[in-house]
């Protein structure tokens, strides 16, 4: 039987929602510079920004079990969208740093209520074939990731000081969402009398969630400095440097859509490990070069090897969490925030320090402990042998 999914009106709304925050995400990296030459600023108080993205995911972390609670985990979902708009265009219209870190706080609180809900939706919808849904949700995102990487550097090349236009590029669609594709009354929500998910968690969790920290640690440290690293490392151009991690948006797209058909035989964990592996050959490969098309090359494996790793990670936490998945995503996305807040500012500091080549050797540290994590913590999640 072939290995797909029926794409429903669910999907494609739940997908779509993922292209907003996608799209965000896919500009901001090749912001960073521009945001930093235009405020003047560090590397390490341009890495701010990337920390207010993860705090912002632990407060999300935090509220997401309370919220889903009360609102349930569609009309929690919109409530994501509506604050993340909001805050793209705080971003957009702020000038001074301080005010643009705090909107993109709040954007990123908005980012990480979407990502939470819509990835347990997804696995509730789905059930067994969760792992392709929710994969190939995030890689119809990962195009738009492409698209805001795209958009923001080709009207940084042609129109520098409007730069920022770009970003708003992605309201209307979440217009259309909210006006045109809202959801309601999917599941006429009732909170739970006994209250919202809690508990102790397993010790092979806690595990697996650190194991989950590392991914997304190399994932972001990739995505926002490795036009940096580019730069440093080739005679390329800052316009064409910024346009190359396109590359890396498109091996994630690829990755997503076509890894769990060619991976299917293999249980979760072995697939995972794939990823992984396959990171960290592209990224070898991307450290090593000093030629823009090898890089450029490399950032695309790289791509392929990182496209999995939330996606497979997340329902390896919701496996080991005993029956809760709005618990496990609210832990998930605490570490996810931890992530996203100490990795690009981390390897901005270093980067300051020791120069982007020699700081970006932490990546390579990070892939490493991940693979071990799940090589001695198993969650035994078997694949869809049918869809």
């Amino acid at each position: 039987m072939p290995h797909r999914i029926k794409r429903d009106s669910f999907f494609w709304t739940v997908a779509l929602q993922s292209t907003c925050i996608n799209f965000f995400l896919g500009a901001f990296g090749p912001s960073q510079p521009l945001l930093r030459a235009d405020q003047n600023t560090s590397l390490t108080i341009a890495g701010l920004h990337g920390t207010a993205l993860g705090v912002a995911a632990i407060f999300a972390g935090l509220s997401n079990p309370h919220l889903v609670h009360k609102f349930g985990r569609t009309n929690t979902g919109w409530l994501g969208l509506t604050v993340f708009s909001l805050g793209v265009m705080a971003f957009v219209a702020a000038r001074p740093v301080q005010l643009t870190i705090l909107a993109a706080l709040v954007t990123g609180f908005g980012v990480s209520l979407v990502i939470n809900n819509y990835v347990t939706s997804l696995n509730q919808h789905y059930g067994k074939q969760s792992p392709v849904a929710v994969s190939q949700a995030n890689s119809i995102g990962s195009v738009s990731f492409v698209l805001g990487t795209l958009i923001v550097g080709l009207v940084a090349d042609n129109f520098r000081d409007q730069w920022r236009i770009g970003i708003l590029a992605v309201l209307p669609v979440a217009l259309y969402l909210f006006f045109f594709r809202r959801i309601r009354d999917v599941d006429a929500h009732v909170p739970n009398e006994l209250g919202p998910q809690g508990g102790k968690l397993s010790r092979n969790f806690w595990i697996s969630l650190f194991g989950f920290f590392t991914c997304i640690s190399s994932e972001f440290a990739l995505s926002f400095w490795s036009a940096a690293l580019i730069l440093d490392r080739t005679d390329a151009a800052p316009a064409i440097a910024t346009l190359a991690v396109v590359a890396f948006g498109s091996g994630m797209a690829t990755g997503r859509w076509f890894g769990p058909i060619l991976l299917k035989q293999w249980e979760i964990d072995i697939q995972l490990k794939i990823f992984i592996a396959i990171e960290f050959i592209g990224f070898a490969c991307l450290w090593f070069s000093h030629n823009l098309t090898i890089s450029i090359l490399s950032l695309f494996v790289t791509g392929i090897g990182v496209s999995g790793q939330f996606t497979l990670s997340s329902i390896r936490l919701i496996g080991l969490s005993g029956g809760r998945p709005d618990l496990a995503m609210g832990k998930n996305s605490l570490a996810a925030g931890c992530a996203i807040g100490l990795s690009p500012f981390v390897l901005g500091l270093l980067g300051d320090h020791l120069g982007i080549s020699r700081a970006y050797l932490m990546v390579p540290v990070l892939m490493i402990i991940a693979y071990a994590v799940i090589e001695f913590i198993p969650s035994h999640v078997e694949p869809v042998d049918e869809l």
